[in-house]
């Protein structure tokens, strides 16, 4: 049986040894069979003419003065590695909302659908009024970071504050790659592998180090590329990809409304489309050392909190750390 995040130190052992013996690690589009660490509810909604299924998880305030804390997820994650992230929150007596987005974790996999960030606000806004929730402190990561800061650009009134960490889209970046279609992407996740899955996280989130937590993160997407429906599953990713380079908020970053905390592991260098420069083009993505102050200098009411030689998933890599910052962030 495939075990949660609660469970990491019973992982699987070394990936390219597990993965490859481990063909059995299988899921269908839903992640059947994948424990989250918290009861899974579903939030059904009508959206571009489908009827659609959001998973998300969500724990009550344990106090009543206390905000719901929202946590928004990754490109190649679910709502489930907040899990560390939710308890701290829970302890501290906050409520927490962790959704999974339409196209991830055991949400509807759309293929004809129109993903972009202000349709993901909306339907993540639509959950929040589902549940009586007025207003929240919104968090997000990585691409859950791009999201998140268009929910705070589109609903200020209910956004009580914003903390960004490690988000991706601090850059432009088709100012500075070529733009492909999603054919482009398509044929790129279908090329995708456990052992690639493994080696471009290793690479690109934990310098190079590996351990069984991180392993057990990159579960669903093995079981996904092993499973019965990889093919909708890319095209769904690849659809995905399109909005990260084609819908930037970094322009935006001046009109936000509501106190905003970016948390940045500065070792961190993910650069969505380095790999196809424009020509002519000498800038370097992803260089989330300078980034912060980049980001100070469009808006110089947003705090910013550098995380010294900690990557891209600082919540994941170092949590003494990253909590002491969250907590600051919070406050």
């Amino acid at each position: 049986m495939v075990r949660g995040l609660g469970l990491l130190a019973l992982v699987l052992l070394t990936a390219s040894v597990a993965f490859a013996q481990e063909g059995e690690l299988s899921f269908d589009a839903r992640l059947s069979g994948y424990d989250y660490p918290f009861p899974v509810e579903t939030y059904k909604f009508r959206s571009q003419e489908q009827d659609l299924e959001m998973a998300y998880m969500y724990l009550p305030p344990k106090e009543d003065d206390k905000a719901v804390v929202t946590l928004l997820h990754g490109k190649n994650f679910n709502g489930a590695y907040w899990k560390t992230t939710a308890d701290l929150l829970q302890s501290l007596g906050y409520g927490v909302l962790m959704p999974d987005q339409i196209g991830f974790g055991k949400s509807t996999k759309a293929k004809a659908y129109q993903y972009s960030f202000p349709a993901f606000a909306q339907n993540t806004k639509g959950l929040l009024d589902s549940l009586k929730i007025d207003k929240t402190i919104v968090v997000g990561h990585s691409m859950g970071g791009m999201l998140a800061s268009r929910f705070a650009l589109l609903y200020p009134d209910a956004t009580e504050k914003l903390i960004l960490v490690n988000p991706i889209g601090l850059e432009n970046y088709l100012q500075y790659v070529q733009y492909k279609d999603v054919d482009f992407f398509y044929q790129n996740e279908l090329k995708q592998s456990p052992e690639k899955i493994v080696a471009y996280q290793k690479k690109n989130y934990y310098d190079g180090q590996w351990n069984d937590d991180y392993e057990a993160l990159t579960e669903p997407l093995v079981g996904w590329v092993q499973g019965p429906d990889w093919n909708d599953i890319a095209y769904v990713n690849a659809l995905t990809y399109d909005m990260i380079f084609t819908q930037s908020v970094i322009e935006e970053f001046k009109d936000f409304q509501v106190p905003v905390t970016l948390i940045i592991g500065t070792r961190d260098r993910t650069g969505p489309g380095r790999n196809w420069m424009r020509e002519g083009v000498e800038h370097e993505l992803g260089r989330y050392d300078l980034l912060g102050a980049q980001v100070k200098a469009r808006n110089p009411d947003i705090e910013v909190i550098e995380l010294s030689g900690l990557g891209h998933l600082p919540q994941i890599e170092s949590f003494d750390l990253f909590r002491e910052a969250f907590e600051m962030g919070l406050k």
